[in-house]
């Protein structure tokens, strides 16, 4: 029989649950204390090693969890009391049910990670459960940064991102995290040979920091209020002003972003007469506008216009934001944050836009925190990647850093350029090493001049995708189910 817990026990495990959560966040932007990603786990596995009741390693996961999203995404009750209206008590209390419930991911890791602490393969099986739980955060619900994106600036983890994805990144943190906890509670040293697994990063060849941006796309980033009341008189001085803006730059590409404005390319023959317009004297003009269905549900999209002024293609966004062109059913009494009669309809084909001599994968706003589905544009032959973004309605919060270091991912997993074109920043050209090549000043109307160029080279993630991730979820939940079961026959033996 286990002796009595002393009183101190439990309070320093929520404590060092607490600590975990504060740490992943201090991670992240815009506190960028990345190297705190290699230790952020490891008070808390501290605590789980600890731990034998399932219900309180549960709770601890659960806590660190709500912690980590409540800090992270703070942003989003800005969102819905500001833009959908909710007001003060209403959006408070939907993001404090958001996070309770994207904490359930941490508390079920916590849950199936503490006996996997008492083994020798801690290390490898511990990382792949992270890993694996951490691919489903979009499978169900909402995907925003993995744990791994915090390494995009170190060039040696970094290695793995062309290979297995961000998730590459995110194994290595947990290894060294666990290898951490095993050092402190001085488990004996054999637990720690699977570290050598790391060596295989020197084996790697370095992601290349020197890529050629031979051509120019002219950007234009509107700065359009997002409260703004349209009348037919502001819209139509508002679509004539940035076609100026437009027309005095010499570029064959000429970009718009995602707009908080009634500019609708299928439904206003006004600003179809001015996007042509554009066309025509440029060579090609991308854009995005609302188009429907044949049962007029909206769809939020990407049109490429060509030098005729006739339509090339268009993409329809697959991937909707939760709050922002859909509501999910358990949150059915949010308010919308869009102007639409009705939710957004989401597209069903991932298209690569024809620009000679480019093939364009657009992608639109939040779609770049899905890595699975952003590298299916270069696998169907997109060479340049172009991310068409409104982050108004996130305010002046962290969420535009976060948001841009999702889309630096993106550029490394799939050896791409990546041109993003925003409303009201961060617009931003990035090379394929995931750095920064030019970024224009938040919160102005700026057009410019931005480098890219075309890549046909695809990599293994581009190729293969999410393999890593989801072998790793099978592993690591199937290694910790076996050993709570091996410990309950043991248990029952005795």
């Amino acid at each position: 029989m286990r002796p009595p817990r002393p009183r101190w026990e439990i309070p320093l495990y929520l404590a060092l649950a607490l600590l975990t959560g504060a740490c992943l966040r201090l991670a992240f932007p815009n506190y960028d204390v990345y190297w705190l990603a290699a230790f952020a786990l490891t008070p808390l596995l501290f605590a789980l090693a600890r731990e034998d009741s399932a219900k309180r390693r549960f709770l601890y996961g659960w806590m660190a969890g709500f912690v980590y999203w409540f800090w992270l995404c703070i942003w989003i009750q800005f969102v819905l009391q500001v833009h959908a209206y909710m007001g003060v008590f209403g959006s408070w209390g939907s993001f404090v049910l958001f996070s309770a419930l994207k904490a359930i991911h941490l508390a079920v890791f916590a849950w199936l990670a503490g006996p996997l602490m008492w083994r020798a393969y801690a290390i490898p099986a511990i990382a792949a459960l992270w890993v694996g739980l951490e691919r489903t955060h979009g499978t169900f619900g909402f995907a925003w940064l993995d744990l791994g994106n915090a390494g995009i600036n170190m060039s040696l983890p970094l290695r793995l991102a062309p290979y297995v994805g961000v998730y590459g990144l995110s194994f290595v943190f947990v290894m060294l995290s666990v290898a951490i906890a095993i050092v402190v509670l001085r488990y004996p040293r054999k637990h720690l040979w699977p570290l050598a697994a790391l060596g295989v990063l020197y084996a790697l060849p370095a992601v290349p920091q020197h890529f050629k941006a031979s051509q120019q796309v002219l950007v234009v980033q509107p700065n359009v209020d997002t409260e703004k009341e349209w009348t037919l008189a502001s819209e139509t001085q508002a679509e004539q002003h940035l076609q100026v803006i437009s027309d005095a730059f010499d570029a064959r590409l000429v970009v718009w972003p995602e707009l908080p404005a009634p500019f609708y390319y299928y439904d206003d023959p006004v600003f179809r007469q001015e996007a042509q317009h554009i066309a025509r004297k440029h060579g090609y003009f991308l854009f995005g506008t609302v188009a429907h269905t044949p049962r007029n549900q909206p769809l939020n999209s990407a049109v490429l216009l060509g030098p005729q002024g006739n339509v090339i293609g268009r993409y329809d966004k697959v991937n909707l934001v939760p709050f922002g062109e859909f509501v999910p059913p358990l949150f059915s009494f949010v308010n919308r944050v869009t102007q639409e009669a009705g939710d957004f309809a989401p597209g069903h084909e991932i298209k690569v836009l024809p620009q000679p001599p480019n093939d364009l994968g657009v992608f639109i706003c939040y779609e770049s925190a899905f890595p699975d589905f952003v590298r299916q544009f270069a696998r169907n032959g997109a060479t340049v990647f172009f991310n068409l973004s409104n982050d108004g309605y996130f305010g002046h919060s962290a969420a535009r850093e976060q948001h841009l270091l999702l889309v630096r991912m993106r550029a490394v997993e799939n050896r791409r350029f990546i041109v993003r074109a925003t409303n009201d920043g961060i617009t931003a050209s990035i090379d394929p090493a995931g750095r920064i090549l030019r970024k224009l000043p938040l919160y102005q109307e700026v057009a410019a001049l931005l480098p890219f160029d075309s890549v046909r080279s695809t990599t293994p993630y581009t190729q293969h995708g999410d393999w890593f991730a989801w072998s790793c979820l099978l592993i690591g939940v199937g290694l910790s189910l076996q050993t709570q079961l091996a410990s309950r026959i043991r248990r029952s033996a005795s």
